[in-house]
């Protein structure tokens, strides 16, 4: 790890520690987030976390949650003078500044000693100490690996080992994903063994789901779902009207793509979610069919090749059109990935 020496001396004494994630959080963010915050607290610094918009209730039972700083327009300020004050940042599940608005200036413009763990491709150069491997199922187990390399294994306890545990089991898909390597099952062995409540985690992100939750998802399979036989794709469209008449909270869309991606005989699939920003798009994909590259060269977006996203500033059907003409130059490769 290039500069970890430098990154250790840092943590030699008590420093101002901000943390901070990507928007909308999922439970890799959060979870390396409070996990490392959890363990910096443990070695006596003072550590604030600042997420750039809320995120899903079910990841509320993470220890520390109750201390995370949401930014809105009423916390700018308090956001602004925590990045002001700090000596460290540590920037997780990230790769460039725009993922985090805002507060993507303040980190820029920081005087503190910058930190970035993250295994998305194509990071941005703003760290001092940088963690990156694409080849890391997740950022937590990017985090539990950054522990062990500071000697401080022996300061992971049930807590800290049920965050990261809660963002590889996500990240890996509940360990069904081509990234569950040998490397993620003896990292959550160890997660395990170190006091991580596997079952208990599950439960907490799977089955805590809200009533309206479930309707809204009994509708989006029954109406909502379109298959592109020629094209082995399947997708969602789900308009803001239509989340408003589910009462849809952050999260409650959460793993919806998979549905599609899981019938068989199917390559790609997608989720068109409106927004008054525009549409957001999450695809997923099987073997070697590059998502990432229908995100990143026509959705404004990127990520991993099977999991990645974008966003448009178009209408929801006009988003729908695109998708469906791009696919077009991509019908040999999705004919050819077939399990």
């Amino acid at each position: 790890m290039q500069q970890l020496d430098l990154f250790k001396a840092q943590l030699s004494e008590p420093k101002r520690i901000a943390i901070t994630t990507h928007h909308k959080p999922d439970a890799d963010a959060l979870g390396s987030s409070l996990g490392m915050a959890n363990y910096l607290i443990k070695k006596g610094h003072h550590v604030q976390v600042i997420t750039p918009s809320e995120y899903p209730d079910f990841l509320h039972w993470m220890k520390g949650n109750n201390d995370v700083l949401v930014y809105s327009e009423e916390t700018a300020q308090q956001c602004a003078e925590v990045m002001e004050q700090a000596d460290i940042i540590i920037t997780l599940d990230f790769s460039v500044l725009s993922r985090i608005n805002q507060l993507g200036e303040m980190v820029r413009e920081s005087k503190a000693f910058k930190v970035n763990v993250d295994h998305h491709l194509d990071p941005e150069d703003f760290a001092d100490f940088r963690l990156w491997n694409t080849g890391a199922a997740a950022t937590c187990e990017l985090c539990y690996e950054l522990i062990v390399a500071l000697g401080d294994e022996e300061l992971i306890d049930s807590d800290i080992a049920e965050c990261l545990y809660a963002g590889i089991m996500t990240d890996t898909g509940g360990f069904r994903h081509p990234n569950t390597t040998q490397n993620v099952h003896e990292v959550v062995a160890k997660l395990i063994s170190l006091g991580a409540d596997n079952s208990k985690v599950a439960k907490n992100i799977y089955d805590k789901s809200s009533l309206n939750r479930l309707r809204f998802l009994g509708y989006a399979l029954s109406q909502k779902l379109e298959i592109i036989d020629d094209y082995r794709t399947a997708y969602f469209a789900i308009s803001e009207k239509e989340l408003q008449q589910y009462h849809s909270k952050t999260g409650d869309t959460e793993g919806l793509v998979n549905y599609a991606l899981s019938i068989e005989g199917i390559t790609l699939g997608a989720l068109f979610k409106e927004s008054p920003e525009g549409v957001k798009i999450s695809f997923r994909s099987i073997g070697k069919f590059p998502a990432n590259e229908i995100a990143a060269k026509f959705f404004n977006g990127g990520g991993h090749r099977n999991a990645a996203g974008g966003r448009v500033e178009m209408p929801l059907d006009e988003a729908v059109v695109l998708f469906k003409k791009v696919l077009k130059d991509y019908k040999q490769q999705l004919e050819a990935e077939v399990i």
